[in-house]
């Protein structure tokens, strides 16, 4: 008698299940959500394959931070798998129960209607079946009534009286026949509500609750699998945080500060002392051995390197590079003369007198200024890199030019290994035509072969200057040491300018525009510092077309109607470089000259 409220409560249930697959749905999907999360962030974090940052990797501690990330990326691999297995150890299992208990369930409330239907009929049929009994006795006793009393009225014939007698005869009879179909179906019914009661319910409420307690057992079932797919992965995910431990255990600071100090070492020595300048002599001044002074006589400086810092001052400037620093003139270039007669041709202005302070101020700010040594630095022509880092110091130079000649002999192992495939390829055309013609292949084989040619020469270049950087510098310092003693008693013969307030011509170098000075440098010692460069390549030719006598500092005299090798065309400041010989080159003013420049020459522009 409690159908619908068992109907109602194995509904909720069903509900309840489906309540918990929907969690653990959600479940795996934060589970898939997170892994994915974690793996984006190990490999957002990831270095960039041939970038500068995976060279930064080489450290311990970078090595320990990969190992972290991969670690980390193990771990959300086990995120995922918690996601798979309870979609498929859970949720798919649940889904296929729930299906079979609706089906179930269904079945036995069908049952269970169909059971309440049946005896509701029996019984409609019971009270029809007394509802006409009842009916036929009323109307068995309103007959014999009737006959009893037309039998005792006298008036009434023979005939009515027979006729009444009948009817009621007719009228018991029925009564009784609903009598007995009244019993037979009072019978018949209590057997049904007997089985009803019984055995029917009974059996269908019995199918019920096993069906229910199939229910709740299943959802423990699956909480413990649920606690389950999380303990298994529990032993590997302790395992990915022992590897992170294990990478952190082995940060070693002192390897790491070992791989610094490699590779950033320049392999030069440190400057000797600074001597004392003596100012107390009114003409002339003691020039000490790592000292700069001005000479008051001509107002021009003298420079001379001597003691241990002889080569080491000027560590990443070459010669015609300084030359050109120190060279060039300070003012604009002059006017070109009214006339083309060689005697109306002025000289030009002369550079104005400025208050110059001590050089060696200026040289102790060099060696302790970054900006400084990176403008030196980028007064090769174009600023590209020297293709043997010659603007290195020598232990990074060493190791730029190991890795090139690396680079190189992959690079012609790789040849080697494709030469080796091609003749190869060209045996097994000789041996079987119809595969291919073997002709077709040798113009391939020539190209390879060619290509390892090339490579093998570059890499002979880059093996000498890597020869020359480790075996000869090292002497080129103890003869530094040697000659230390031999400056104070030399007289530098050269006279060059340095321009450190100006940008020069080549438009490389800047500095404030403050105060300028001029330097004498000893030729022997920019020789023996600079003897591997070579000077830089006429770009074109020029004519004088009047006649320039360059009495300022870095100028050269022309006269008029000679022709010259043009070395640096104008850079926008009105002055020309050019050479007369291999030793005597200078500036001239742009509008003194006609300049006919080598389209094919390196750098050349065309002009105007």
């Amino acid at each position: 008698d409690q159908f619908d409220n068992l109907e109602k409560h194995t509904q909720w249930g069903i509900d309840i299940l489906e309540k918990y697959i929907k969690f653990v749905k959600e479940r795996t999907e934060i589970e898939l959500s997170y892994a994915k999360q974690l793996r984006n962030l190990s490999k957002k974090y990831q270095p960039k394959k041939n970038s500068k940052e995976e060279e930064e990797y080489k450290y311990t501690s970078c090595k320990a931070f990969i190992s972290t990330l991969n670690e980390t990326n193990d771990y959300a691999g086990q995120h995922e798998v918690i996601s798979e297995n309870m979609t498929s150890h859970i949720i798919g299992d649940l889904a296929r129960y729930i299906q079979e208990l609706k089906q179930e369930r269904k079945s036995n409330f069908h049952d269970g209607r169909k059971a309440q239907q049946h005896i509701e009929t029996c019984w409609k049929q019971l009270e029809s079946s007394k509802r006409r009994f009842e009916r036929d006795c009323k109307e068995a006793d309103r007959a014999q009534q009737y006959f009893e009393k037309m039998d005792a009225d006298i008036n009434v014939t023979k005939a009515d009286v027979e006729k009444a007698r009948q009817q009621a005869q007719i009228r018991h009879q029925m009564a009784e026949d609903s009598k007995a179909d009244y019993s037979s179906i009072l019978q018949k019914f209590n057997h049904e509500q007997h089985e009803y009661y019984h055995t029917h319910i009974p059996n269908i409420f019995q199918k019920i609750q096993e069906m229910e307690e199939r229910r709740i057992v299943k959802i423990g079932e699956s909480m413990k699998t649920y606690a389950e797919v999380d303990r298994q992965v529990i032993p590997i995910i302790g395992k990915c945080l022992d590897g992170i431990v294990k990478a952190a255990e082995s940060i070693d600071e002192k390897n790491d500060s070992q791989l610094v100090i490699e590779a950033y070492k320049s392999g030069f020595e440190p400057p000797g002392d600074i001597e004392f300048e003596d100012y107390t002599q009114p003409m002339k001044r003691t020039v000490s051995d790592n000292s700069l002074s001005n000479s008051r006589g001509e107002g021009k400086l003298e420079l001379k390197f001597g003691g241990k810092s002889k080569g080491k001052l000027w560590p990443f400037i070459k010669k015609n590079k300084l030359v050109s620093l120190l060279t060039s003139p300070h003012q604009p270039p002059p006017p070109p003369p009214a006339s083309a007669s060689p005697s109306a041709v002025p000289n030009g202005p002369q550079s104005p007198k400025q208050q110059k302070e001590p050089l060696s101020h200026r040289f102790n700010e060099f060696m302790t200024s970054k900006p400084k040594i990176h403008c030196f630095r980028s007064l090769k022509r174009g600023g590209a890199t020297p293709e043997d880092f010659s603007n290195l110091p020598p232990e990074q130079r060493r190791k730029k030019l190991q890795q090139k000649v690396d680079e190189l002999n992959k690079e012609i192992q790789k040849e080697m290994d494709q030469r080796d495939a091609i003749t190869k390829m060209k045996d097994v055309y000789l041996k079987n035509p119809q595969m291919g013609d073997p002709a077709s292949l040798d113009h391939k084989l020539a190209e390879v072969s060619q290509n390892i040619e090339k490579l093998r020469l570059e890499t002979q270049k880059f093996e000498a200057w890597l020869a020359e950087v480790e075996g000869r510098l090292p002497a080129r310092s103890e003869q530094a040491r040697r000659q230390s003693g031999l400056y104070d008693s030399q007289n530098p013969p050269t006279v060059n300018n340095c321009a450190q307030d100006r940008e020069s011509p080549d438009g490389s170098y800047t500095e404030e525009q403050s105060q300028e000075s001029e330097v004498k440098v000893l030729a022997t010692d920019f020789d023996d510092e600079f003897d591997d460069e070579e000077p830089l390549p006429a770009i074109g030719t020029c004519k004088a077309l009047y006649t320039f006598e360059g009495q300022n500092e870095g100028t050269i005299s022309v006269v008029e109607g000679e022709t010259l090798y043009v070395i640096e065309e104008d850079k926008g400041d009105g002055w020309t470089r050019i050479r007369r010989n291999e030793d005597e080159e200078g500036y001239v003013p742009t509008s003194y000259v006609e300049v006919y420049l080598d389209k094919n020459a390196k750098g050349a522009k065309t002009y105007i």
